[in-house]
């Protein structure tokens, strides 16, 4: 099929490789303005543009598709079908109606369940046992278009947001793929989606990043492994912020919300609901990243300690 591809970040990677891959002739890539990144701001283009430049394929990097020209500018790739993946735009109703096959998502969750921006973060801080991934035909709404395919994972108990990121969007590769061809052949299936069960994960923000320690230790747990690896779980610690990278729960241990409990051999932190969680990774402010226990050699704890 001829494509017209939509993406930027790491996660479309894998699936604009796997549709090139497949031979499918990917006429242009669409994907965000390069932005300014790193302490020097260099100008650095989206992993979607590295990839197509790699492969010689046409970039459209538009502010909007709001526009006329962004509109004559797909419609002269005349493509069979527009495959979206983390674009980060809003595709108006004269995009969407270009193709014959229609315009097509990849999305990071078992729709209608997060529709939005963040759906794999807010899977993990809200605890759930299973995700997966979901191809549907775009609409004008927000992720409401009608479903084709899905597949289905387990997310680990330990298990980040950044690393089940890396999982789905291989996912998301090889199910792209088999809705293409499944859309060619005439054999996919729409099934329009139920608004029982929806939810809306908003984008993440650092405001989420500060721990209530009144919290159980599995809601924390989870909120540090949602956080990972961007904006990152914190707390205050004698008046400096204390990132938490990696935590586990822990048995044995009570006391009033965010007293440290245990020092030397590890690090433990009383939570609400007579939990406590061990803080296995933390970075102290202007420091690096190191193991709990290094980290409170260096940071003798009194009897009162806490955390806040």
């Amino acid at each position: 099929m001829r494509i017209v591809f939509m993406g930027t970040p790491e996660f479309a990677v894998p699936c604009l490789r796997n549709l090139i891959n497949a031979g499918h002739e990917v006429c242009a890539v669409f994907t965000q303005p390069d932005k300014p990144k790193g302490r020097g701001y260099t100008l650095t283009p989206p992993p979607v543009k590295v990839l197509a430049a790699e492969h010689n394929i046409e970039v459209f990097q538009p502010k909007t598709l709001r526009t006329a020209e962004a509109a004559e500018a797909i419609q002269n790739l005349k493509p069979d079908v527009i495959v979206v993946v983390a674009y980060g735009k809003i595709l108006p109703k004269e995009v969407l109606e270009i193709p014959p096959y229609g315009c097509i998502n990849v999305h990071a969750s078992l729709l209608p369940k997060y529709r939005g921006a963040a759906p794999i973060q807010w899977s993990v801080i809200n605890g759930d046992k299973v995700t997966g991934v979901t191809t549907m035909f775009m609409a004008e709404g927000l992720d409401t278009g009608d479903m084709l395919l899905t597949a289905q994972t387990e997310i680990g108990p330990e298990e980040t947001a950044g690393e089940l990121h890396d999982r789905l969007s291989l996912m998301g590769a090889d199910l792209i793929v088999e809705t293409l061809r499944r859309v060619e052949d005439g054999t996919i299936r729409r099934i329009p989606q139920s608004e029982e069960g929806t939810c809306y994960a908003s984008m993440l923000t650092k405001e989420l990043s500060h721990i209530d320690w009144n919290q159980s230790a599995g809601a924390i747990h989870n909120l540090v492994r949602g956080l990972s690896p961007w904006p990152v779980a914190s707390t205050m610690y004698h008046d400096k912020l204390l990132k938490i990278h990696k935590t586990k729960t822990v048995d044995g241990y009570s006391g009033v919300p965010g007293k440290i409990v245990e020092a030397g051999d590890s690090f433990v932190v009383c939570c609400g609901k007579n939990t406590a969680l061990e803080l296995l990774q933390v970075q102290y402010e202007g420091g690096k990243r190191m193991n709990g226990k290094d980290f409170l050699r260096g940071h003798p704890t009194g009897e009162n300690s806490a955390v806040k």
